[in-house]
């Protein structure tokens, strides 16, 4: 039995090696695989020296979340991996993690994430679909740990923590690239779903999120990805019907958001240019830019101004 850890770095050194050292006291044999997606610090060197028993695989640019880690899982498939395992470079494990997962024996498993600064805290489990809403409704977000004893089955599972039978990305495929970052493990688990492979929650397999730690550029960061990938996801996976209805909302919410950016601009120019002013500012920018971004079908990376603190 061959389980193989993939762990993505981009410009997170430190919270790699700790989250490096966790995997050392697995308890489960397993290999690690880091994919460093072209930091321009000196990650790759950092690791190399401190884990040198590492496969480490340099891929020379950011390819995001999706790209970065379909290279790990196309080497793990190369090497005839029984199991994957894609953990966020921002988290901790408990030693069982692999132990856990191996227990329940599903497709498809979510770890359950608690938060690394309140650790009686979870993340979130994953989420299901609301139609009505046009987006998922997440799952234990920010609910007491102690109150999730139980596996559950939901639309997708967190990405932070990802424990796949092999055989599932062999028939269902990788990541979508044009994701990035934000929406692509939701995107997948659907697609996995189709196939007839359902998501669960594994509630013994416990694990600890330092959060968002990809999102350098704060709230517009976020912003942007979730807007634009968001339509993708309901281009991929809502009926024609869907589709246009939500489009009617998502136009409407565009031109309004387009006034408040016009207003708040021409506000700011007469005005003292606070901090909280000019970030309500740039994620105004960042949802408009990530709406015009997908119908001009500009999907991997967004702007360079997205990662400005």
């Amino acid at each position: 039995m061959k389980i193989y850890i993939i762990i993505l770095n981009w410009n997170g050194k430190q919270d790699t090696l700790s989250s490096l050292t966790s995997l050392k006291k697995v308890t489960t044999p397993h290999e690690v695989v880091v994919v460093d997606n072209g930091s321009t610090d000196d990650s790759a060197e950092r690791i190399r020296s401190c884990f040198p028993s590492i496969h480490l695989i340099e891929t020379g640019e950011n390819l995001g979340y999706a790209g970065g880690n379909n290279v790990g899982i196309q080497y793990a498939l190369e090497k005839n991996a029984d199991f994957l395992f894609i953990l966020n470079n921002d988290t901790t494990v408990e030693p069982n993690i692999l132990e856990a997962f191996l227990k329940r024996d599903a497709p498809i498993q979510g770890g359950k994430t608690h938060l690394m600064n309140n650790p009686k805290i979870l993340d979130h489990l994953g989420g299901n679909w609301n139609i009505e809403k046009g987006a998922f409704k997440l799952v234990g977000a920010q609910a007491l740990a102690s109150e999730w004893k139980n596996p559950i089955t939901l639309d997708y599972v967190c990405g932070a923590a990802l424990f796949v039978k092999a055989e599932v990305f062999k028939k269902v495929g990788l990541f979508d690239p044009r994701f990035f970052l934000f929406w692509e493990e939701s995107d997948w688990c659907l697609r996995a779903k189709r196939k007839g492979y359902l998501s669960t929650v594994c509630p013994e397999a416990i694990l600890y999120h330092k959060v968002s730690a990809s999102f350098t550029g704060g709230k517009p960061h976020t912003t942007y990805f979730w807007w634009r990938n968001r339509l993708l996801w309901i281009e991929r996976n809502c009926t024609s019907e869907e589709r246009k209805t939500l489009m009617k909302t998502v136009w409407r919410d565009f031109f309004h958001t387009l006034k408040l950016y016009l207003l708040k601009s021409l506000q700011l120019a007469f005005s003292k240019k606070t901090e909280e002013r000019c970030l309500r500012l740039r994620t105004y920018r960042a949802k408009l830019i990530g709406i015009k971004d997908y119908f001009f079908r500009h999907f991997g990376n967004g702007p360079s101004w997205l990662f400005e603190k």
